[in-house]
């Protein structure tokens, strides 16, 4: 199942965006839900304050993957960054690398990158799951 939903280049928009990927994955555990929230809320906030464009946020759930995409047509690619403590920002890839199964980038024909990232549903906690007795 995949959803998708654009978004102006604006502050607002990364709440907004936050609150869609969490509405598209409601049937997972909390602590996934709260990961993929709060690594959706650092590539949205990339989007906004590096991209001249919208953004695009997709969800993508297949079987225990939850897949997370934002799409801008910014130039120039996301850099993993080793920020000093007193640096305000610089962190969002460090919290998207520890805390997801997989991460990339994938340049768009033309102009634009895909930031991606997917974590896992562990067995016990997926819906129709059943523990024996």
């Amino acid at each position: 199942m995949t959803q998708r939903q654009t978004f102006n280049r604006a502050r607002e928009s990364v709440g907004q965006a936050r609150r869609f990927v969490t509405q598209a994955i409601r049937g997972a555990p909390g602590e996934v839900i709260e990961t993929v929230a709060l690594m959706a809320s650092e590539l949205a906030s990339n989007c906004v304050r590096h991209a001249d464009s919208q953004f695009e946020m997709a969800v993508i759930q297949a079987g225990p993957e939850i897949r997370v995409e934002a799409t801008d047509r910014g130039r120039g690619e996301p850099v993993l960054r080793n920020p000093a403590p007193t640096d305000p920002t610089g962190r969002g890839l460090q919290i998207v690398d520890m805390l997801a199964e997989d991460w990339g980038v994938e340049p768009l024909a033309g102009r634009g990158k895909t930031v991606w990232f997917t974590v896992l549903v562990p067995a016990a906690d997926r819906v129709g799951h059943s523990c024996p007795a």
